[in-house]
């Protein structure tokens, strides 16, 4: 693929007719590459491509097909893994570390879907009268995909995978920030043996995203980013009754018992707080200490983030790399400076790091802090969190379910009953019990309240892109009495 070409559409690669962007390497703030963003003439031109393969080909048809399209996929981007994961920390600025967990996860879900749709069958039974249902699940039609910035690799497979198992073409968009990872898929993709116009790229902005949502060709459209932005992607489908699957923002809770090790769990908060910088929908940004343990927490807390390893995400002993940009950089200090202004307390970090680069922030810790401050209940989406302690299990589970997400959250506890319980209580999608962030590929993903409709991965993520079709047999076409000698209505 040459540099300038990087729109995706029909089975080859065009010259972009949009405008130009720069990307650059957040960590050092040198120049990438340059790329060419789509045109709205070929947004156009994919999804009509998308539509014509979905119709004419047997693509939606030929399970065998799909399964081999992805299983090389597969084998292709495990050959190609450090390449990738050297990308995408150059790309998104986070530690290699986890770039690499990244290309693995993505790895093990294209193989997921593969092996999932080989083994799949109808669900079929004879029913009261003699006849004969069965119950399949087709393909929606064109689907678009649009992903965001933080997990561009990741993201984009966990929706791309499922949608093409399930027999659906695709026309993806991932964030005019970091593109690039996935137009090198793209080529994986090519290589792999699929059709001309099942897989289509196009690149910008939230222009090019509206008009890809707004065609009235696409079937369904699959969005991850901000509640904000995912409201209005919502009412766009809603005028033409577009399938549509969200999975948006969230502000989770980890929620510490007294009875656990005190050590570990300050190393578990940092993990779950600080992944990727904090850029990250299920991000632990709320810490509810258990108050006979919370002044020893925040000593350890103060002691471990001082070690923590900040700095150049290509080196294998990066703990925290920089944020994605100048603009969200911006945004994270601003709530920092809101958090200090609504009276909470900045406990440690919180400070440019310029020695580093422009993009460097120190990890933020905010204590005495109330329910209803804006650091607690809005998504900061970055390396601030908020501390608060609780006395009871009822006011731990009130504090967790405070806010408008419900994305994920976490429970440490020794006592398991107890740890399993609380979690019955939380309203979120996932929630992990003495752990944090690991997805599972063959499990679910998504949230409840604002942070989303429907779920990823696992079955549910096959299904997110499949239409149900029952189909009733009678062996015979049989008479039937109108009305006088019909057995049911």
């Amino acid at each position: 693929m040459k540099e300038s070409l990087q729109t995706y559409i029909a089975g080859t690669w065009v010259v972009g007719k949009g405008p130009e962007r720069v990307l650059r390497n957040p960590a050092t703030g040198e120049v990438i590459t340059k790329v060419l963003e789509s045109s709205h003439e070929q947004v156009d031109f994919a999804v009509r491509s998308a539509k014509n393969a979905f119709l004419r080909s047997e693509w939606a048809h030929d399970v065998s097909t799909r399964v081999h399209v992805l299983r090389r996929m597969a084998e292709l981007l495990e050959i190609s893994a450090d390449e990738f994961a050297r990308l995408e920390t150059k790309n998104t600025g986070k530690p290699l570390r986890e770039s690499q967990l990244d290309v693995a996860d993505s790895i093990t879900c294209l193989r997921y879907y593969a092996d999932f749709i080989e083994s799949k069958q109808p669900w079929t039974k004879e029913m009261f009268d003699g006849t004969n249902s069965t119950i399949t699940e087709e393909p929606i039609g064109v689907c678009a995909l649009i992903v965001p910035w933080n997990f561009p690799l990741l993201l984009g497979i966990w929706k791309l995978a499922p949608a093409l198992a399930a027999g659906n073409t695709v026309v993806l968009k991932p964030s005019e920030l970091t593109p690039l990872t996935m137009l090198k898929l793209g080529v994986l993709a090519d290589e792999s043996g699929i059709p001309g116009g099942v897989f289509n790229i196009v690149l910008g902005d939230g222009a090019v995203g509206q008009a890809l949502v707004s065609h009235p060709d696409v079937d369904k459209v699959s969005f991850t980013g901000g509640t904000e932005s995912g409201t209005r992607v919502y009412m766009e489908c809603a005028k033409s009754l577009k399938r549509v699957s969200l999975e948006l923002g969230g502000k989770s809770p980890l929620i510490v018992f007294d009875d656990v090790d005190v050590d570990i769990a300050v190393d578990l908060a940092l993990f779950g707080a600080f992944y990727n910088q904090g850029q990250v929908c299920v991000a632990s940004s709320r810490l509810l200490v258990q108050e006979s343990i919370y002044e020893p927490f925040l000593e350890r807390l103060a002691q471990r983030m001082a070690d923590v390893h900040i700095g150049n995400p290509l080196n294998e002993e990066t703990e925290l790399g920089p944020l994605i940009s100048e603009q969200h950089l911006d945004k994270v200090l601003n709530y920092i400076h809101i958090g200090i202004e609504e009276g909470a307390t900045l406990f440690c970090g919180g400070e440019r790091l310029l020695a580093l680069g422009e993009l460097y922030v120190s990890p933020a810790v905010f204590i005495n802090v109330r329910q209803d401050m804006r650091i607690v209940q809005e998504e900061i989406f970055g390396p601030v969190v908020t501390v608060q302690s609780f006395s009871s299990e009822e006011e731990a589970v009130d504090l967790a379910n405070g806010t408008v997400y419900g994305l994920a959250a976490g429970v440490l506890s020794a006592d398991i009953h107890r740890a399993e319980r609380v979690a019955k209580n939380i309203r979120a999608g996932t929630v992990w019990i003495n752990g944090y962030h690991t997805p599972h590929v063959d499990t679910a993903w998504g949230g409840f309240k604002r942070s989303g409709i429907g779920r990823e991965l696992g079955i549910y993520g096959l299904a997110a892109f499949s239409e149900v079709k029952h189909t009733n047999l009678n062996r015979t076409v049989a008479k039937v009495g109108w009305f006088r000698d019909t057995q049911r209505v």
